[in-house]
């Protein structure tokens, strides 16, 4: 638990510093590349290469691929049409997957959690029900697209490392980024717009920030503690950095909102958040 806390204090940040530092300004799949090469290099010195099993090195890399991979293309882009306080909210869904699809890996299928996903469709779209126009769905899609990759990468690799407790964490974790480093690769030779890779001593900064910090410590610890905890405890802690990365963008960075919308909106996705977990407890007890 100590980790999942520590990480999200850190990732507060990590949504102001993308959307107001980064997004526009820096090719977003170059961003996505620095990011995932400074954190493969992080754990190159402690990554085990002889006596880990083949399989497990695929899985690992497979679930980097997906969790940071392709979610940092989904998240990085979405801020090219949503502002920082929508993206941060939109990600409240995240928990509604990790529980489907850990559900899903074991199995199970639970039908109420479609009501309150439906439920907090609801309050995106009071949010900015007076622009809902083709550049905010297509923002909104990237965020569920990247909500969607991390809750799979948490639970596979949660369910991965129940199967195999006797390996170290550490000794393996960099295979997670060394998949996430093919896809960050493949995506920059394909899209990345070579106008804007130049970026300025400030956005260097952050970059450097995001990969070491945010990335490199960050989604280690987030995993190593998601193994911890069971799967409604995980869920919960991924909202977590919801009211953090609000107070961060709003109070620091003062980005305009309409505050009536938000606090409507929020209101009723922290409803369907409360009626998620209430469901939980049916299920649990059922």
């Amino acid at each position: 638990m100590r980790y999942l806390i520590l990480i999200t204090l850190i990732w507060a940040f990590s949504f102001s510093f993308i959307g107001e530092v980064l997004a526009g300004k820096v090719d977003s799949y170059f961003a996505v590349l620095v990011r995932i090469g400074l954190a493969s290099l992080v754990f190159l010195p402690f990554t085990k290469f002889r006596g880990v099993p083949t399989t497990l090195k695929i899985k690992i890399m497979l679930i980097g691929g997906v969790q940071i991979g392709f979610m940092y293309i989904f998240f990085y882009q979405s801020f090219l049409f949503l502002t920082v306080p929508e993206v941060i909210l939109f990600t409240i869904f995240t928990p509604i997957y990790v529980t489907l699809l850990y559900d899903g890996l074991k199995g199970q299928f639970k039908p109420l959690y479609l009501i309150s996903t439906g439920v907090a469709v609801l309050g995106a779209y009071i949010i900015r029900y007076q622009n809902v126009n083709s550049e905010f769905i297509t923002g909104f899609l990237m965020v569920q697209g990247a909500n969607i990759c991390f809750a799979l990468g948490q639970t596979a690799y949660k369910k991965v490392m129940e199967s195999n407790t006797n390996i170290v964490q550490s000794d393996v974790f960099g295979y997670f980024h060394f998949g996430a480093l093919i896809i960050g690769i493949v995506a920059f030779g394909l899209f990345a717009n070579t106008d804007k890779l130049s970026p300025t001593l400030i956005q260097w900064g952050v970059l450097v920030w995001l990969g070491v910090v945010a990335s490199g410590l960050g989604y280690f610890l987030w995993n190593k503690g998601a193994c911890e905890v069971d799967a409604g405890v995980l869920a919960i802690m991924n909202n977590v950095h919801v009211p953090a990365g609000l107070i961060v963008n709003i109070l620091i960075w003062g980005t305009p909102t309409n505050y009536l919308l938000l606090t409507l909106g929020s209101g009723v996705i922290a409803f369907s958040w409360w009626l998620h977990h209430l469901f939980m407890k049916h299920y649990h007890t059922t």
